[in-house]
């Protein structure tokens, strides 16, 4: 009798109880973080040449007339915003690079947290896959013909099977896929961020040296 590779009772078991156990060890909001930052892998990603573009026409007018003179211009993008508006209203380049920073901290941070959810997951699902195992061999009576040994034993060997693959070709791939777009939008932004600061640079106000006066003591 071939064993079932496809099985709902076994899947209900597995993929369910990774989720359920995912939930209860990480919680709403961090699991719902994961899953957007999952989610968010596999769109289309930072676009640094996109946001140059957009942020054209507000770098070349700081440049031509002054920060003095420069009015917000949003693009849409929260991050950019807040750092070229920390840019206007301080008038300086650190101010830029400050709001940069504390943008790219949250970042990584929220895809370092999204990591640890998929990571924890790829670890709970093949322990699903033995409570499984461990159903299966519960629901096989004491005096069971081969077709009921055959049919307890093929549960044991997919729900198994499912716990693999769910954390070997699922989830810990996702993870580490995370990872990597997390890695490319922060080596992008990186790359405006700079581009923004090189540029603006001459519209920045220069402090003028104060005049050094010399005291000269008067001849005796």
């Amino acid at each position: 009798m071939p064993l079932p590779l496809i099985d709902g009772l076994s899947a209900l078991i597995v993929f369910g109880g990774t989720l359920l156990a995912t939930l209860l060890r990480s919680g709403w909001r961090e699991s719902a973080l994961a899953l957007r930052a999952a989610l968010a892998a596999f769109g289309p990603g930072f676009s640094a040449e996109r946001t140059r573009g957009e942020l054209a026409a507000q770098v070349r007018a700081i440049r031509e007339d002054g920060v003095l003179r420069a009015r917000r211009r949003p693009v849409g993008d929260r991050e950019f915003d807040e750092a070229t508006d920390a840019l206007i209203q301080h008038r300086s380049i650190p101010a830029l690079l400050a709001a940069h920073e504390k943008h790219k901290a949250r970042r990584l941070g929220e895809a370092a947290l999204a990591m640890r959810v998929l990571a924890q997951s790829a670890e709970l699902a093949p322990v699903c896959g033995m409570v499984g195992t461990l159903v299966a061999l519960s629901r096989l009576p004491a005096t069971s013909g081969p077709e009921a040994i055959t049919g307890a034993v093929g549960m044991a060997v997919v729900t198994t099977l499912y716990g693999l693959l769910a954390a070997n070709l699922v989830l810990a791939p996702l993870a580490r896929k995370v990872e990597r777009a997390a890695r490319a939008e922060d080596a992008a932004r990186e790359e405006v961020t700079e581009w923004i600061a090189a540029q603006v640079a001459e519209g920045m106000p220069h402090l003028r040296a104060a005049p050094v006066h010399h005291h000269h003591e008067a001849a005796a």
